[in-house]
């Protein structure tokens, strides 16, 4: 066997597993590659109540785990999920940026699942000013476009576009503006923009709320097809069907939570799931 192409993501670990570094390991080993990961926080949850808390990773421990990572090489793609802070975003930044990366998608977290407040503005404006110009992708959803774009909260198809549009122009390659289930119509419309066209990507909308874990997930396959060396539209294309499987197949972990199903898409090829 030759050596397996290899893919990183900077990124907080989600105890429940629905999100974060353990949905991005999950699609990367779905797509057939070596995922890695540089842990930035740990999120939890209070059982009670589902309420989040973020514990942010030291940045020197943070920098040690991509001095281990890198020691091996560059990863053939790789992404940022959530950073946390204004610091770690600025290491990764540098991680990107020094060791020349290829195939970077930012997928700029701001919010926690079931959160609706930024959960640190600084961090979100350095994502803005030294994430978007590294990006080969970004892929916010409409929290994270509104606020990125300066448009505030996106309420349809013309504003996901000109939402794009402005991302764009902070420096990212291509944007894909994860709309999901958050407009109200019949289908799950994401848009994807490269700079001179826009394509609109929509799946039939689910009737659920087994969807933790969806915008983790669809980043995560574009660094999957783009590592087996897909263009972006076709790694975009990818990840949305991979993501659309895995949200066709979640189910309930607790009371509180409906993750998706990463292995979805691969059962489904193989008629192993209906």
């Amino acid at each position: 066997m030759t050596t397996p192409l290899k893919t990183l993501t900077i990124a907080g670990s989600d105890t429940s597993a629905a999100g974060g570094m353990q949905a991005d390991l999950k699609t990367f080993e779905e797509l057939g590659t070596y995922g890695m990961v540089a842990l930035t926080c740990i999120v939890t949850m209070d059982p009670k109540d589902w309420s989040h808390h973020v514990n942010q990773v030291d940045p020197q421990l943070l920098k040690d785990q991509l001095a281990t990572v890198f020691s091996g090489g560059n990863p053939d793609a790789m992404k940022t999920g959530m950073l946390g802070d204004q610091e770690t975003v600025e290491i990764a930044y540098h991680a990107i940026k020094d060791h020349h990366l290829k195939n970077v998608v930012i997928d700029p977290v701001m919010i926690c699942k079931g959160e609706t407040d930024v959960l640190n503005p600084d961090a979100a404006n350095a994502i803005r000013d030294l994430l978007m110009p590294l990006a080969d992708v970004a892929t916010p959803n409409l929290f994270e476009a509104g606020v990125l774009s300066g448009m505030g909260t996106l309420h349809d198809l013309d504003e996901m576009k000109q939402a794009a549009k402005k991302i764009h122009e902070l420096g990212a390659k291509n944007v894909v503006v994860k709309g999901g289930k958050g407009l109200d119509s019949a289908e799950a419309v994401d848009v994807f923009y490269d700079g001179k066209t826009f394509e609109t990507l929509s799946s039939k909308k689910q009737a659920t709320d087994r969807n933790a874990g969806a915008g983790c997930t669809f980043a995560a396959a574009v660094v999957g097809g783009l590592a087996n060396g897909l263009s972006v539209a076709d790694a975009v294309h990818l990840a949305k069907k991979f993501d659309t499987a895995a949200i066709q197949n979640g189910f309930d972990l607790n009371k509180f939570l409906g993750p998706v199903f990463h292995p979805a898409y691969r059962m489904q090829e193989v008629g192993k799931l209906v």
